[in-house]
């Protein structure tokens, strides 16, 4: 099949849907194993020690998969990288469904949610490569709409993740939260064949494609992944891990510095605070927001007295808000003032935890979530935003993957922090600290935000190829991760 030219002049709406169903992947089956954890544990006679690393395996594989793959988007192109994910999915859906009911399947599962995040690592970054291409071969700069319609997507999903994973299961039992990878890897194989371009100009010609940076990847594998399982079991017997992760990570920096093509541009990134400032908001907002997810719900069924069904409506309003405000604002470029507006919304929403108790009406427990819905919309929105304009175009995917590592270490802390304040039961005096640690955690995101001058600029730039313009203040010193 001969794939027909893109319209000039607009962004070409045959990528939508393969943009989407990628960018989807992995958030879906974020949320979707939470309500599984339970069935999957009876089924299997499996503890809740072991069933916790469905959850984990899929954090890690993604934390460390998603810059690797971005790198590779970046240098082979979308397609194959494309076609390949959507055949891991597909693999870990037919190996859920599959596997017999015994003791030891429970780890059969495990490999098949490191197979899955390996498989949705690449839609992300490939969407982001996609729009960047688009806005080069346009001559668009700001394409608000397109990448509000992809943060929207992915909030949207995660609205409709555990409420799915409950239907599945109710209708065709724990396996089906498994399955349903099959046809969405299988429609992802399809979508991409027929509507990816083989190139899309942003990748080297065959002949200067750099070489693949293997001890640069081992380096950063190890250090993710020490630092990680490291922070979900903190103890003076994993002290080790966090030394190998120093070490691994010190070791990681030297290297890089000396490669001809690195895996990440210490160099350019270390010289590059916008870009540094802009992971660590990610790393900030996933944070705050799983804070508020995991912790506060707990907090509405033990300390609050409600049923798992109640806390999760109360919760609903946070995803509603979300996507109102991302899509009233979405069709504005300029990123500034999300961030501010976002970053208040965080602190306002701390201050009206610490009024809370047992007692509190529902009505207050809405308004709460309803602001929090602000910061989830646009602080979102906005980071994505900011991302575009400062990855170095050549860079683009594994810029996104790396945005995407920074958000799932984000979520980790804030296990590791719900989970040590409240120790065995959700206090409302526990939510009273978490709601000091939003606080704070917002604080910082107001300040770096507030000093940081290079967000005026963005999101103001002629409707040209950013990569056109080297004089523009905001394409300087872009990085290279």
């Amino acid at each position: 099949m001969t794939r027909r030219p893109a319209p000039a002049g607009r962004f070409d709406r045959r990528l939508l849907a393969p943009m989407m169903l990628g960018a989807v992947l992995n958030p879906i089956n974020t949320a979707i194993i939470a309500v599984a954890l339970a069935p999957i544990g009876i089924a299997l006679g499996a503890p809740a020690s072991e069933t916790v690393w469905l959850v984990s395996a899929l954090y890690l594989a993604t934390a460390i998969g998603q810059p690797l793959v971005g790198r590779l988007v970046d240098i082979f192109g979308v397609k194959r990288l494309y076609l390949a994910g959507g055949a891991l999915v597909a693999v870990a859906g037919a190996v859920g469904l599959l596997i017999p009911e015994s003791r030891d399947s429970v780890w059969w599962l495990v490999v098949a949610r490191v197979v899955l995040g390996l498989g949705t690592c690449a839609g992300y970054p490939a969407a982001m490569h996609l729009i960047r291409a688009e806005g080069k071969r346009t001559g668009v700069a700001s394409p608000a709409i397109i990448l509000t319609v992809l943060s929207v997507t992915t909030q949207t999903v995660a609205v409709i993740g555990p409420t799915l994973g409950g239907l599945l299961i109710g209708a065709w039992g724990w396996r089906a939260t498994f399955a349903v990878n099959l046809p969405l890897g299988v429609a992802s194989v399809i979508l991409g064949w027929i509507l990816l371009p083989r190139t899309t100009g942003l990748e080297p010609a065959e002949e200067d494609r750099p070489r693949i940076d293997g001890l640069g990847i081992l380096l950063f594998a190890v250090t993710m992944l020490s630092l990680l399982i490291f922070l979900q079991n903190l103890s003076v017997s994993t002290l080790w891990l966090l030394a190998l992760a120093l070490v691994a990570g010190a070791g990681l920096v030297w290297w890089e510095l000396r490669v001809t093509a690195p895996f990440i541009d210490i160099r350019v990134l270390g010289g590059n605070g916008p870009l540094l400032l802009t992971y660590t908001r990610s790393l900030l907002t996933a944070t705050i927001s799983y804070t508020f997810v995991y912790g506060f719900t707990q907090w509405l069924e033990q300390g609050r007295a409600l049923d798992p069904t109640a806390a999760g409506l109360v919760l609903l309003p946070v995803f509603a808000a979300g996507i109102v405000f991302a899509l009233a604002f979405g069709r504005r470029p300029e990123v500034l003032w999300k961030l501010l507006i976002g970053s208040i919304a965080q602190l306002a929403a701390g201050i009206l935890v610490l009024f809370m108790t047992g007692g509190s009406p529902i009505w207050f427990l809405v308004v709460t979530m309803l602001v929090l819905g602000i910061p989830q919309g646009l602080n979102n929105l906005a980071i994505q935003n900011t991302l575009y304009y400062q990855a170095q175009p050549e860079r683009i995917a594994s810029s996104a993957g790396l945005l995407r590592t920074f958000f799932y270490l984000g979520a980790i802390v804030a296990s590791v922090i719900y989970g040590n304040v409240y120790g065995a039961r959700a206090s409302t005096a526990g939510l009273h600290v978490l709601g000091w640690v939003v606080i704070g955690v917002a604080a910082v995101f107001l300040l770096i935000t507030v000093f940081d001058r290079s967000l005026r600029a963005l999101g103001r730039e002629p409707k040209e190829p950013k990569d056109a313009q080297p004089e523009q203040p905001a394409q300087q010193g872009a990085a290279r991760s």
